[in-house]
């Protein structure tokens, strides 16, 4: 059988029995220290750390919203960080 990874990458049965055995004899890939996959979560934008922030809406607004980056073919918080922006520099 065969697995199609959220990258594109595709496992076999086969793959995942080779790196077992390779496990069980302690080889991994990469290089000591280095990342061999890379580090979980998002990367930071523009080289700054993310941090949240939350506040309330009404629905329609957020039903609006949604739609409005739909349109746009971006997420919710990418048009909520490009209106932040724009705001922002008026200041």
């Amino acid at each position: 059988m065969e697995y199609r990874l959220k990258g594109g990458v595709t496992l076999s049965d086969a793959d995942f029995g080779r790196m077992a055995d390779e496990a069980e004899r302690e080889e991994y890939p990469g290089i000591p220290g280095e990342w061999v996959v890379r580090p979980q979560g998002r990367p930071a934008l523009d080289g700054g750390e993310l941090v949240s922030v939350t506040f309330k809406m009404t629905k329609a607004q957020r039903d609006a919203l949604d739609r409005r980056a739909e349109s746009r073919g971006e997420t919710r918080s990418q048009l909520m960080r490009e209106a932040l922006t724009r705001e922002l520099a008026f200041a």
